[in-house]
């Protein structure tokens, strides 16, 4: 079986590896390396890196519109087309060309979370489950039919990190299980996505990182577990910009302008929000590393009082 596999970003790597594990990946389709760090140079994609150090082409269209990029694809002889977060939305050309056509990894329980981030936006909406979806690819964004699906649950404390992690290896598994039916001549059933339950996680722009203490604790406290590690929640802490690594909601009625210190101690700091308090534990001070709220007081004094 003639694999082509087409991802970008740290998240799809595993889903490379599973598939690597179980044909062949006669190509690898990545975005164009992208200028990165502070030197500003091309860095190559996480995918890329695994395609280079398995032996594996790689190829790096800036689209597929060209009949040029068609035709390369099409001179794989492709049996199959594997897409985890690509970043690239694929004709219905391209989609037709793979003998079985192309599957897609999605890190959500479809069709709740269609889009760019899923991972963050469950846990910034509250969401207690997520999950990941094999489907089918169509035109439409995230809106093919499911083949295999996988759910877990989302810890209480489980941040945007954790969350991708575990996602992305349960992504690899879903995708080997898939390419195990595939080979020994199962035909998948293809479901059809319901109406009903349809949302969206559009791309996270970083200035949505910055809090607004009039907003609810608990919806402040679930942006910083999605935030986390990017963009990292910011906000305004008695005059200073800190990042916010770690904290969380607190119900307790209180009087005080939103933004406004109730309490700072060795177990966080209380900042009054529009409702509840928000107890910070883990802050970043600009130019600095993550430390606890019991070290950064050692540095702001003022606030114990």
């Amino acid at each position: 079986m003639r694999i082509v596999f087409a991802g970008t970003p740290e998240f799809a790597v595993p889903c490379l590896r599973a598939a690597a594990g179980k044909a062949e990946v006669v190509a690898v389709y990545t975005q164009p390396d992208r200028p990165a760090g502070r030197g500003r140079g091309l860095a190559p994609s996480p995918v890329k890196l695994e395609a280079v150090q398995r032996g594996i082409p790689v190829l790096q269209p800036e689209n597929f519109k060209s009949a040029l990029s068609k035709q390369a694809l099409r001179a794989l002889k492709p049996d199959l087309m594997v897409v985890v977060a690509y970043g690239l939305i694929l004709p219905q050309s391209v989609l037709d060309i793979p003998v079985h056509g192309c599957w897609n990894v999605h890190a959500s329980l479809l069709p709740r979370w269609r889009g760019a981030a899923p991972i963050q936006r469950a846990i910034e909406a509250g969401d207690t489950r997520s999950g990941v979806c094999l489907m089918q690819m169509e035109k439409g964004l995230d809106t093919g039919p499911v083949l295999l699906a996988q759910a877990l649950d989302i810890g209480a404390n489980e941040t945007g990190g954790q969350l991708h992690d575990r996602l992305s290896a349960l992504g690899a598994q879903v995708l080997a299980d898939g390419l195990g039916l595939l080979r020994a001549s199962i035909r998948l059933p293809a479901y059809p996505q319901p109406d009903e339950g349809v949302t969206y996680a559009h791309k996270i722009d970083k200035t949505e990182a910055r809090l607004d203490w009039s907003r609810p604790a608990v919806a402040l406290a679930n942006r910083v577990r999605a935030f986390n590690p990017w963009p990292m929640a910011e906000a305004q802490l008695a005059g200073e910009r800190v990042r916010i690594h770690g904290a969380v909601a607190l119900d307790e009625a209180h009087a005080a302008l939103p933004g406004t210190v109730l309490r700072a101690g060795r177990d966080g700091i209380d900042v009054a929000c529009g409702t509840g308090a928000l107890r910070l534990r883990v802050l970043q001070r600009d130019g600095g590393k993550a430390i606890t709220a019991a070290d950064y007081l050692n540095a702001r004094r003022d606030l114990r009082a």
